[in-house]
């Protein structure tokens, strides 16, 4: 029989190994947290990591640091290289026929702010700073403090929770807008969240959206730098098709912005698109004027001369914009590590998509050639993820959401068209069964003045397959067919010429051979053919509800 002293010690080491349990419980069950941050128009090209041209310029040393800690992806995809279409789908888990947001103008209402909501059902507390654009309150998050739109770069405003209903609630800054994101941002992460909690923050740059504006603190950078070119942006090879060529290259003066002075409707000389141009005049007085009648583009050694010009302020400006991004990632990590949080904190970075760096003679977006089409993505937390570690497995901005709600914790909601690639950041290796291949649809046709005709398809590590359809996704020769033509419409041209692109990527990585019509490549042409079917119809991406454009589709398919 124990005594009392024996029996007070025999309960003291009791609950002594009681509380070492629930130390123990407490540190396995503790969630990391989740910071995901996404600069605007932040192509690959624009780093070091991913060895473009412009890696040697060192770039982004800041960002280039977080991904060696952890997994660099090769071949990230955005499923439509536009803001609001590839932001909803990051939301939403859906592309844009399943979530509804096709276009600029969609709306991602509260009910289909999906990711925030299964953040909040696994304990989390979320917020998000910076740019949204998806237009509704994104009322689904704890905390937000937002850019009305796309925002400015200087002095920015940001929509607020508050009294008065969104978004009458204004908070006005002072500053360029990369440094009041991330000053908002550091606010929260002292102020607003709850310590208790693990919390999910999605940080959203405006930068380097295009017409740059970097602070003025970077006006010097790179000043005296000559930045290596694009070959292509003088000589464009065969790439491309008529769909956006034209015949004999007919279309060329209005297709796809430009550097140089080929696009008549909108090129970097004028920086931002007027309606005293010429061709805009001819075309708002005289509605029949001829894409044919055109005098063909040709790349003069005096043209060449002014392009390199343009080019070096234009990717100068770009770069400047990238550098604010990766010194404020810089300020984000200092604070994390201070506040001892950095260890037990998931960091991922992406874009929104690419972006177009003169390549083809292209500035913006809209394009599936790879530079505008793939994404940066990396991941690091040395808990789970090994440092130095890459993959060139297939994902696109549709995996983002269940991945994130795995790393969380949870599991993908049924609705959610996406795949988790937790696994992949985890062992570092690719199931047998993944993806190997990803769809691509961009569905404003010939609009915003950037004039690229609408177009889906396929890609794979090896090979892409380009759809040109060359119809606007509402039949516009219906008189009763509505549609928003403040984003949409232009009086250049309704429709332009369908025409399929075939790239051999391994062969031809820079997309400048449309290797279409040879015979080597046919069958597996053939073979992508019935792989496009097949993905369109698992995704729910397919024309059964735009007829005008399947019956395009279906009389060209064999072509």
């Amino acid at each position: 029989m124990l005594s009392y002293k024996n029996g007070s010690l025999y309960l003291l080491l009791v609950l002594m190994a009681f509380s070492s349990c629930n130390e123990k419980q407490e540190t396995v069950e503790k969630k990391p947290n989740i910071i995901y941050i996404m600069s605007d128009d932040h192509t690959t090209q624009g780093f070091g990591i991913y060895g473009s041209r412009l890696a040697g310029l060192n770039p982004t040393p800041v960002l280039d640091q977080i991904a060696k800690e952890g997994m660099i992806f090769e071949n990230c995809f955005v499923h439509n290289a536009i803001c609001t279409p590839s932001r909803a789908a990051i939301m939403t888990g859906q592309n844009s026929q399943a979530n509804g947001v096709l276009d600029l103008e969609g709306i991602l209402p509260i009910e289909k702010q999906y990711l925030p909501q299964e953040m909040k059902k696994l304990g989390y507390q979320t917020a998000i700073v910076g740019k949204w654009h998806l237009h509704e309150e994104p009322a689904s998050f704890d905390y937000y403090h937002v850019l009305p739109g796309q925002g400015k770069y200087f002095n920015p405003e940001f929509r607020v929770q508050g009294e008065k209903p969104w978004p009458k609630n204004v908070v006005k800054t002072t500053g360029h807008s990369s440094d009041m994101i991330m000053d908002a941002t550091l606010d929260y992460l002292k102020n607003n969240r709850d310590p208790n909690k693990p919390f999910f923050l999605m940080h959203h740059f405006k930068a380097p959206h295009d017409d740059f504006e970097n602070a003025p603190r970077y006006d010097d950078y790179l000043a005296d730098t000559f930045i290596p070119e694009p070959e292509s942006l003088y000589d464009n090879g065969n790439n491309g098709s008529v769909a956006m060529r034209g015949k004999n290259d007919s279309l060329t003066r209005i297709i796809g912005s430009s550097v140089s002075h080929r696009n008549l409707i909108r090129n970097q000389a004028m920086n931002i698109y007027t309606k005293d141009s010429t061709i805009y005049r001819k075309y708002r007085e005289a509605k029949d004027i001829r894409p044919e009648e055109y005098v063909k583009w040709e790349m003069s050694p005096e043209e060449k001369d002014y392009t390199s010009k343009v080019y070096q302020d234009y990717i100068k400006k770009y770069l400047r914009c990238v550098k604010g991004v990766d010194d404020n990632v810089k300020r984000l990590l200092d604070y994390l590590e201070t506040e001892g949080l950095l260890e037990n904190t998931i960091i991922v970075y992406t874009g929104d998509q690419g972006f177009m760096l003169g390549e083809h003679d292209y500035i913006d977006k809209r394009w599936m050639y790879d530079e505008s089409m793939r994404m940066p993505f990396f991941v690091r937390y040395p808990k789970s993820i090994q440092a130095g570690s890459r993959t060139d497995a297939i994902i696109n901005n549709t995996d983002f959401a269940p991945t994130l709600i795995e790393l969380a914790g949870g599991e993908t909601p049924d609705y959610m068209q996406g795949k988790s690639f937790k696994r992949i950041l985890e062992t570092g290796e690719e199931p047998a069964d993944w993806q190997k291949e990803t769809y691509y649809r961009y569905w404003m046709h010939m609009a915003h003045k950037h004039q690229n005709p609408a177009h889906f398809g396929i890609r794979t590590k090896d090979y892409k397959l380009i759809f040109f359809y060359g119809r606007y996704w509402v039949d516009t020769d219906d008189p009763n067919a509505e549609w928003n033509k403040d984003s949409w419409g232009n009086d250049f041209t309704n429709h332009t010429p369908p025409a399929w692109e075939f790239y051999d990527l391994k062969n031809d990585p820079k997309e400048m051979n449309n290797a279409y019509d040879d015979p080597a490549y046919q069958e597996t042409i053939s073979n992508l053919k019935d792989r496009l079917v097949k993905l369109r119809e698992n995704l729910n991406e397919t024309d059964a509800n735009y007829p005008h454009i399947q019956k395009v589709i279906d009389a060209h398919w064999e072509d």
